[in-house]
């Protein structure tokens, strides 16, 4: 098993509170946190493994947080949280065998999508208004991120929050709040998944969790003190900088179709 020097453990813990407060507002700390244990030398696998115990901490300290100030209804996501465990489970198996440069393509165009959307689409509001879907119908898109999740991860909570405003006509802040509780479902699974199979750096992992649980715990507060106002700017950033990022991988197949082409 791969050892890390404790520099190492600490700037990851540093890297995991800048994720843990971005992740519990808007989602997208995935891809801050799945780079910096690739750069410190963990396989890709584990790497992504890893980031699901660090990550499962972070949404269960937001959910925690939402849940106590009355801002998730359980009742409503029973259909849902289901499907988005069923969904992480396969998601999870699957990574271990599918090649995921696919990914890598897609993922860019559907954040500018998500971007678009709340920048220039329907002003997103705190109001609640007419669900386009019943919460079982619902179910069968929470299953879709929820394999997503298990399998990639990065933009995972950027499609719930975009999923539940759109589908289920939530506000933005009770969006949030209800996305954390999806998130959690998806991370906790996922990391079932890959301890049974060996995958996870549990010290990194544990290190990387507390400064998730507290950057969680600042994000949450933030989110629920500011609202859209701050909700749906960032969530507009972090979704066209999780694009850069990974455009800028120079293992992407669109960086190197571009880099061939120059």
């Amino acid at each position: 098993m791969l050892e890390l020097a404790p520099d190492v453990l600490a700037f990851l813990f540093v890297v995991a509170v800048a994720a843990g407060f971005i992740d519990a507002i808007a989602g997208g700390g995935g891809l801050i946190t799945v780079p910096a244990l690739l750069a410190v030398g963990v396989p890709p696998v584990a790497a992504i493994a890893t980031n699901k115990v660090q990550g499962s901490f972070g949404t269960a300290a937001a959910t925690w947080t939402f849940w106590r100030k009355g801002r998730i209804d359980f009742a409503l996501l029973k259909w849902p949280l289901l499907a988005t465990v069923a969904g992480a489970i396969l998601g999870a198996v699957a990574v271990t065998f599918v090649d995921t440069d696919w990914l890598l393509v897609l993922l860019p165009a559907l954040l500018i999508g998500i971007a678009v959307y709340f920048l220039v689409g329907p002003k997103a509001s705190d109001e609640d208004v007419h669900a386009r879907l019943t919460p079982l119908a619902f179910g069968a898109v929470a299953g879709g991120i929820g394999f997503y999740d298990g399998f990639f991860g990065p933009g995972a909570g950027s499609f719930f929050a975009l999923a539940l405003v759109t589908l289920l006509g939530m506000g933005l802040t009770r969006a949030t709040a209800h996305t954390k509780a999806l998130n959690f479902a998806s991370n906790i699974v996922s990391v079932v998944v890959f301890a049974v199979g060996g995958h996870v750096l549990w010290a990194a992992g544990l290190i990387m969790a507390t400064g998730q649980v507290l950057g969680g715990w600042l994000g949450s507060h933030a989110a629920m003190r500011f609202g859209p106002r701050l909700i749906r700017p960032l969530l507009v950033v972090i979704c066209l900088g999780m694009v850069v990022k990974l455009l800028s991988d120079p293992a992407n197949p669109i960086h190197l179709w571009v880099a061939t082409r120059l």
